[in-house]
């Protein structure tokens, strides 16, 4: 009997009486796991320390490399302390210490943003269809939250069940961030494991948050024939009353969109939405709802005028959106207690107050914490603000005036010292102000609307909006086909396909997702989820990532959505659906481990992980610039043993996670079934890695794929896309430099570029490397293998 985070606990493995014979029980209070079918790991509801062992064979492969902004700590009243030159703080902390215990923090913002939005839905929903509410996810998933299980050996049917999941991801951030108080963690080692137990709690959190309301809400299920919707500002019918939903919480937009179908005026207003609120209510399947764009759409679209009515939930939304709205005489209403944003609560007001006192400028919002009046005010508010405010505004500024602003530039520079992208801000300027209203447009595409230029301007000059006035009838023709987010992946799909990745020929899985600050605009990732998935690689999307791809069109006039399948296989492109369909990603590996190779999956976390990191050719790119839930997302996926890479503006966490290819005493593993240690070579290289191209990602994507257990016909497979992809972007001519190290035996040599390989390998010395097809890292899984053989 054990009693662990305080709920009362029995669990019996066996006992025999004269009354009965029980097997395989484990009662908690409210909750009861039974366990004939699939006993539970060694790790149930694990702590920060359960899985530390596992976390430093990763971290002493991958060494954490800092690059600090800055050398000095500032959180707390000791300092500020200096850091630099090997010097330490007042509590004894050093400058490598500080970045890692940063990172954590971090993490910490992360994991908890998304754990509270689980929380909420999962009250709410549980609130509104009781606790025996069932989980499904469709006929074809029968290992439903394959995260949940793997974590905490549950094994969840409904809603009540993932109450004490919540309680222990809830109890285990806040364990973990009292690590960063100062005079708590010494070691820059463990700190990096509290970052990756971060990540793994919110991986669970995603999960909970996605099932919950892909059960209960009308949502495609495992659906890889979801259907195309359309996206951009171009779909939105201006001409009706606008109600413009941001944030990450489906529910406060379903309540919209249920109160306009219950009073039968569904088609009298247009409902749209931004960000990852936007992916589930196109997701809301009988009564989808518009989709404008990711998060960096979201000034484009207000500036533009078009919402009356502006209603923000949770996350990733502009904290200067009451002051945007301002410009442009619409409300904003919020729907969340963590966004309040200084406007007077009225949840218990009269409705019809609440609209007046909109109407007449009493007050520029309301905070309102009941969905349903919420959704009643946002309605009645829209459809009579409508026709007073478009008396008012006419949008963005005129031509003339764009010309006049264009003329108060004295060519400072200031706004492209500011800007992350580095736009030619100043030159556009000055054709503009001779008269050349269309030299901004040429900017459009790769601004992501940051504003940062506006602020640094000395003169006041709106530049954002003049970028968006000179590409108006571009921005207001604007439509796309996306892919509605399908949600998880199938178990039939992961049968399919599990040999095939596992043994190296589907040459891997490539997920992107992150924020929408690309370094070069949405282009950037349609085209690497474009060339990877005409490469047969299985493409996964999520959140702003999953918009992006869609903003592209071929020259035959089709998105990536429109030219490749939704299927979990190769050459398909997958849509999952909003950041917290992250965990869909994450979990389609657990499954390839699971139902293909017969892991023992609940509470069995290191072992399932050894076998991805291993096995499962999985690389996640995160291209944009990444907030603390990508940074946290991100983290998750390293304590599988996924690598990660992220693009110019992900490196300003100023750390990675890099392994050492020449170091050949660093990529050992052990032979499962001998318990002999035998070279596996760099791979994956690394863990966390840093792009400064697109077309350097997708190098190092193809050659992160490779695993010490491919196959002689996989490891060719995917070195024929390392070499092709470098030499498509570095030079025909040129073999990559370390194709060695990925070479053990002839048998790996692409057939494509057989003699060019081998006069490369007799130019280097290379030798033939021993090779294994059951590498592993972990000391028990031998000891499992020699009770199995025995």
């Amino acid at each position: 009997m054990s009693i662990p985070h305080k709920n009362f606990r029995l669990k019996i493995d066996e006992l025999k009486s004269t009354l009965a014979e029980i097997k395989g029980l484990d009662i908690s209070v409210g909750y009861i796991v039974e366990e004939w079918a699939e006993p539970q790991g060694p790790t149930p509801f694990p702590t920060i320390t359960s899985l530390r062992r596992w976390d430093h064979i990763l971290l002493n492969k991958y060494k954490p490399l800092y690059l600090p902004y800055c050398d000095l700590c500032c959180l707390c009243t000791y300092g500020r302390c200096d850091l630099s030159r090997d010097k330490r703080g007042a509590c004894g902390l050093g400058l490598s210490e500080q970045q890692s215990r940063l990172v954590t923090l971090v993490c910490a913002i992360g994991a908890a943003t998304h754990a509270s939005h689980a929380r909420e839905i999962l009250d709410k929903l549980i609130e509104r269809y009781g606790r025996d509410a069932p989980i499904n996810l469709g006929e074809q998933v029968h290992v439903e939250m394959p995260v949940t299980r793997l974590v905490t050996g549950v094994k969840p049917n409904t809603l009540g069940d993932l109450e004490i999941v919540m309680d222990y991801v809830e109890r285990q951030i806040v364990q973990t961030l009292a690590s960063v108080h100062t005079g708590q963690e010494g070691s820059l080692i463990d700190y990096e494991s509290k970052v990756l137990h971060l990540g793994m709690l919110d991986h669970v959190a995603l999960e909970i948050a996605d099932v919950v309301q892909t059960s209960l809400l009308d949502f495609p299920k495992a659906d890889p024939e979801a259907p195309l919707a359309d996206l951009g500002a171009g779909v939105v019918e201006s001409k009706k009353p606008v109600i413009l939903v941001i944030g990450h919480n489906v529910l406060p937009a379903s309540s919209i969109i249920d109160y306009l179908e219950e009073n039968g005026i569904r088609d009298q207003v247009e409902v749209c939405g931004l960000c990852c609120t936007a992916h589930d209510i196109t997701r809301y399947e009988k009564k989808r709802a518009k989709i404008i764009g990711p998060i960096s759409w979201q000034l484009r679209f207000i500036r533009m005028g078009i919402p009356d009515v502006i209603v923000i939930d949770e996350q990733c939304i502009r904290t200067d959106v009451i002051e945007e709205a301002k410009k442009i005489n619409a409300v904003v209403i919020a729907a969340s207690d963590k966004a309040c944003h200084a406007l007077p609560d009225k949840t218990m007001e009269d409705v019809d107050k609440i609209v007046d006192e909109l109407i007449n400028g009493i007050i520029p919002g309301a905070l309102i914490l009941n969905e349903e009046r919420m959704a009643e005010v946002a309605v009645k508010t829209a459809l009579k603000l409508f026709s007073l405010r478009r008396s008012k505004i006419a949008g963005l500024m005129s031509e003339n005036e764009l010309i006049e602003y264009a003329k108060k530039c004295t060519g400072c520079r200031e706004c492209e010292r500011s800007c992350p992208q580095s736009l030619p801000i100043s030159t556009a300027i000055a054709k503009t102000a001779k008269g050349d209203v269309k030299a901004l447009a040429s900017l459009y595409n790769r601004c992501f609307a940051c504003s940062r230029c506006e602020k640094a301007c000395p003169r006041d000059i709106p530049v954002l909006s003049m970028i968006l006035k000179s590409s108006e009838n571009m921005m207001r023709e604007e439509k796309f086909k996306m892919r509605v987010g399908r949600g998880p992946i199938q178990d039939t799909e992961i049968r399919a396909v599990g040999r095939d990745i596992v043994l190296g020929t589907i040459p891997g899985v490539i997920a992107f997702a992150g924020c929408a600050n690309w370094p070069d605009g949405a282009i950037d990732v349609a085209e690497m989820a474009s060339e990877f998935a005409a490469r047969r690689y299985i493409v996964v999307a999520s959140g702003c990532s999953a918009m992006a791809i869609a903003m592209y069109k071929s020259e035959e006039g089709k998105t990536p959505y429109e030219e490749f399948s939704g299927e979990f296989a190769a050459g398909g492109l997958v849509n999952v659906g909003s950041c917290v369909a992250n965990a869909h990603i994450s979990g389609a590996t657990i499954k390839v481990a699971n139902i293909f190779a017969r892991l023992p999956l609940r509470a069995n976390y290191a072992e399932i992980a050894d076998y991805i990191h291993n096995r499962v050719g999985a690389v996640g790119i995160a291209w944009g610039a990444m907030s603390q839930k990508a940074a946290a997302i991100a983290s998750g996926f390293w304590r599988l043993g996924i690598p990660v890479i992220v693009g110019p503006h992900g490196i300003k966490y100023r750390r990675m996670l890099l392994g050492n290819a020449e170091d050949e005493n660093a990529w050992y593993v052990y032979d499962a079934k001998t318990g002999e240690k035998v070279y596996g070579g760099p791979a994956p290289e690394h863990l966390f890695y840093a792009a400064e191209t697109k077309e350097e990602a997708m190098v190092m994507a193809a050659k992160l794929c490779i695993r010490p257990a491919d196959t002689p016909q996989g490891r060719a497979i995917k070195l024929t896309n390392y070499i092709s992809l470098y030499k498509k972007f570095f030079g025909e001519e040129r073999l990559p430099k370390d194709i060695h190290l990925f070479v053990r035996s002839e048998g790996d040599i692409p057939i494509t570029y057989r003699d060019e390989v081998i006069r490369y390998l007799r130019e280097v010395g290379w030798v033939e490397k021993p090779v294994t097809s059951n590498p592993t890292h972990l000391t028990e899984v031998v000891e499992k293998m020699k009770v199995r053989e025995s």
